[in-house]
């Protein structure tokens, strides 16, 4: 009941709810325990079927809480609406399924109070289970110390905004339904200053009814983020060319790259997915071998350029530097010199046309010299010290970013050209990232590889 309110708090705090009365009262519980009182409490019901209503208004009669209950619109609707009443000078957004430490607020609203350069301040965080119990402790880098490129966002709740603004930069885009605070951050790091607080200061709940296990919908949503950002920021869109070097039969006799995946040769799986990006320029096969040579020019005539590539360079354990000088010397000959390079390997033939994209634009967005597909790794890696294996990396609770290890997946790789020419390194400079999904990313390299492939193609048609 928001005509209740008589004064303005500091700060206005606002818990989202769709049907998680299992655990929003220790939510809710976890905002009235806090050793910070100045603010206010906005629970907001996004039509919930189940005994959601019931929980929250026993809470409805506490000081400064105040409850809406409204059909349901999504969460970034549900932020807007909580953004229009908000009365506090910040806010921030728990989710119903996660909950605070009982110092959270007062430490994130004495750092802004303390720091009026800063707009936003995020924490470090506890992943909890259903039940409550902590499985690991998320440590973030220190943004006043450390971090150069701020391609690793804050969580999207549990992190306290300056309302204002959050307003002028236009609050929540509705035409997303995830990932809204990825488009936030975006929208704050272009013009304002950032900063993290190294204290677990909320419990990130992971259970099978979040988001977060939806991996494709959320990485989609992202890449469609980056390229509204670019659309507004930018007039003119840069010059892009695809490489796809092949070595064929002539000089790998193991080569796959003509043979059938499903119903149509693995090589023509890339071109296709090069074809439908939007940021592509042209494609240009790289290969020394006759029969992919002409594969391509009878299937695709001028949709691509094909390149015969020197045989030496082609050679297995050949770096691939010196190719991929050759084709933009060769490219340049004929059209314009590129302004970036997109590396794509036919060994991944699942990576959808939204990556390619997405690897433009995230250098855009960045200004950096290379960007990477990766997959992030949990898995405990060894290395030999002379004396026997060592453990690389060990889960102990505590995951600090630092450590973070990333798998490169998904066989692309861009470039930008004058850093190239600069370097002649493909793995230097400053280096951007781009998370694939687990399909996206698949790599065949061994035949056991190629047999899953099929089923994976099989499935793709269905």
């Amino acid at each position: 009941m928001l005509n209740k309110r008589k004064n303005k708090p500091l700060l206005t705090v606002y818990i989202t709810n769709y049907n998680y009365a299992k655990f929003i009262k220790q939510s809710i519980d976890s905002v009235l325990r806090q050793t910070f009182k100045d603010f206010e409490l906005i629970i907001i019901d996004d039509g919930s079927t189940d005994n959601s209503r019931d929980i929250i208004l026993e809470y409805e009669n506490e000081k400064n809480v105040y409850t809406v209950f409204q059909k349901n619109q999504g969460l970034n609707k549900t932020n807007n609406n909580a953004l229009k009443i908000a009365n506090g000078k910040y806010i921030v957004r728990l989710d119903a399924d996660d909950f605070l430490a009982p110092q959270a607020l007062e430490l994130m609203v004495n750092e802004l109070e303390r720091n009026p350069e800063f707009v936003m301040i995020f924490p470090d965080y506890y992943l909890v289970d259903e039940n409550g119990t902590v499985l690991d402790q998320v440590r973030r880098h220190d943004f006043k110390r450390d971090v150069t490129l701020m391609d690793l966002p804050a969580h999207g709740a549990c992190t306290v905004i300056r309302t204002d603004v959050l307003k002028k930069i236009g609050g929540y885009d509705e035409s997303f339904k995830c990932q809204d605070g990825y488009d936030i951050w975006l929208k704050i790091i272009s013009k304002y200053n950032v900063n993290n607080i190294s204290l677990p200061l909320f419990y990130y709940r992971q259970h099978g009814a979040s988001l977060t296990k939806n991996e494709k919908t959320i990485l989609k949503t992202r890449a469609q983020i980056k390229e509204k950002h670019i659309k507004k920021k930018n007039n003119s869109s840069p010059n892009v060319l695809v490489i796809i070097p092949v070595r064929g039969a002539s000089t790998h006799p193991k080569s796959i790259s003509l043979e059938k995946l499903h119903k149509k040769p693995l090589i023509d799986w890339t071109i296709d997915s090069a074809l439908e990006s939007k940021t592509v320029s042209d494609i240009l096969i790289s290969t020394p071998d006759n029969a992919i040579i002409e594969h391509v020019k009878h299937k695709y005539e001028d949709n691509v350029i094909v390149m015969d590539r020197q045989k030496e360079l082609a050679r297995i354990n050949t770096p691939l530097e010196p190719t991929v000088s050759e084709a933009i010397k060769y490219y340049s000959h004929i059209k314009t010199k590129p302004d970036l390079v997109v590396l794509l390997f036919i060994e991944s033939p699942f990576r959808s046309a939204f990556y390619i994209d997405k690897a433009v634009h995230t250098q855009q967005i960045f200004d950096t010299d290379v960007v990477d597909g990766i997959r992030e790794e949990d898995d405990i890696f060894y290395y030999h010290n002379g004396d026997g294996l060592r453990p690389w990396n060990i889960n102990s609770g505590l995951r600090l970013e630092r450590d973070n290890l990333f798998r490169r997946s998904g066989g692309i790789h861009l470039i930008q050209r004058e850093f190239f020419e600069r370097e002649r390194n493909i793995l230097s400079g400053k280096i951007g990232h781009i998370t694939l999904d687990q399909r996206s990313a698949f790599t065949i390299r061994t035949e056991m590889d190629w047999k899953i492939a099929q089923y994976l193609a099989l499935e793709e048609q269905k």
